[in-house]
């Protein structure tokens, strides 16, 4: 399967703001990526294409259950291509749980 992904404004956002803080990230998200190309289908699934994956985030010490957490939206293109829009990414100590009005903003408010 082809694995295209694309980026969505409030994720460049949140990740400018996280790799401030984590200089780790970009090279953590560069792995990250690789293996979501492999298998977009990891995490879990939220309903309506929406999944939220763990990332471990190697400044941070804790692994993938005290890392980051990132939405993405799948969208299938074609019948052996599919689009991965990442739509937002966390830092699990500051939000635990995304409410579902937060994640209908989310896809509402894509360019």
């Amino acid at each position: 399967m082809e694995v295209e992904i694309k980026v969505g404004q409030e994720f460049k956002r949140q990740f400018k703001q996280l790799a401030k803080k984590y200089h780790s990230l970009p090279s953590d998200f560069s792995v990250w990526k690789k293996n979501i190309q492999q298998d977009p289908l990891v995490g879990d699934d939220l309903g309506g294409g929406v999944r939220k994956i763990r990332m471990a985030i190697a400044s941070k010490g804790k692994g993938k259950s005290g890392g980051a957490r990132i939405l993405t939206l799948n969208v299938k293109v074609s019948e052996d291509g599919l689009n991965v829009v990442l739509l937002t990414i966390y830092d699990k100590n500051e939000i635990s749980n995304v409410k579902d009005d937060f994640i209908k903003y989310l896809i509402d408010n894509l360019a």
